[in-house]
């Protein structure tokens, strides 16, 4: 397991579990452990709850549940909404980002999308230590954390909303207010006519001068190379593959080399030619000169 909370949401849901949960270090200490051994293992978030197993010390291993108060289609409709009235929002959850003040939408509707109290996050084990929560269901917490700085969309599931509900819902939101913004000129200007005219194009003489000579000037061509505002995030998204075995995630290891080439490619770009003359060509190589062989006399 790669660091947990390397986004803004993954650590606000760390951090649920000594905020809300209450445990204690050594429990959490003893969970992270066995997160990053590979314990947890069988995740499944499914219906707002979340299910997994733990290897512990027994052969068999301890069956976890982890659950979030899932919100009404009352409080749902009004969030969506909310959503989709702001551009920003509708835009970095369709990038598969979460915004940074995304909570400030759902507090409109009474609730917020993170566990602020005990009632708000609901936990089990089958294993038979008494703290609450073990060591098990911190595992499992740590992994969950992991699971959603790679992909934000859980925790709507968790929340009684899959991310295709979400999305879909936002994207119906978007079109419904683009159409109503749009004046109905249809209704108010009568049709002259209702037939089709058939476009017909007249081609002039054509000359091997002429072929590639455009027939009227080209636009001109802007470029930007402004600096990306989410470092990292395709590499984010992407998640680690099967077979990564480095303790830091894809993202950490590969996100400085990215960068450095995105700085260099930019230098690049926006350098001044004049500034940077081409150096002159080099003269060619004389070829080598063949040895003569002397004949021998006599």
């Amino acid at each position: 397991m790669s660091k947990a909370g390397a986004t803004w949401w993954g650590k606000r849901w760390i951090e649920a579990l000594a905020s809300v949960l209450g445990g204690d270090s050594a429990r959490l200490a003893r969970g992270r452990t066995y997160a990053r051994a590979g314990r947890t293992h069988d995740l499944v978030v499914k219906g707002g709850k979340v299910t997994a197993k733990v290897t512990g010390s027994r052969a068999t291993p301890y069956k976890i549940a982890i659950a979030l108060s899932e919100f009404s289609e009352r409080v749902w409709t009004k969030a969506l909404e909310g959503l989709a009235q702001r551009a920003q929002f509708s835009a970095e959850l369709l990038a598969g980002q979460m915004p940074q003040s995304i909570d400030e939408v759902f507090a409109t509707a009474g609730v917020s999308l993170f566990a602020q109290q005990r009632g708000d996050l609901r936990t089990s084990c089958s294993c038979p230590d008494w703290g609450d929560p073990c060591k098990h269901v911190a595992a499992t917490h740590y992994v969950l954390g992991e699971a959603l700085d790679r992909d934000p969309f859980l925790l709507f599931e968790m929340r009684g909303k899959s991310k295709a509900q979400v999305l879909d819902a936002l994207r119906t939101a978007r079109g419904a207010s683009e159409i109503a913004a749009k004046p109905d000129t249809e209704s108010s200007t009568p049709r002259a006519d209702t037939s089709l005219a058939v476009p017909t194009v007249t081609l002039g003489e054509l000359t091997a001068e002429s072929y590639d000579r455009p027939r009227e000037p080209l636009p001109s061509l802007r470029f930007g190379f402004e600096e990306t505002v989410s470092q990292g995030a395709l590499l984010r998204q992407l998640g680690a593959p099967a077979a990564w075995q480095s303790p830091q995630s894809p993202a950490e290891t590969l996100a400085p080399l990215v960068r450095a080439a995105a700085r260099a490619a930019r230098q690049l770009a926006l350098a001044d030619p004049s500034q940077h003359p081409e150096p002159p060509p080099r003269a060619p190589k004389a070829p080598p000169k063949r040895a003569t062989k002397k004949r021998a006399s006599g």
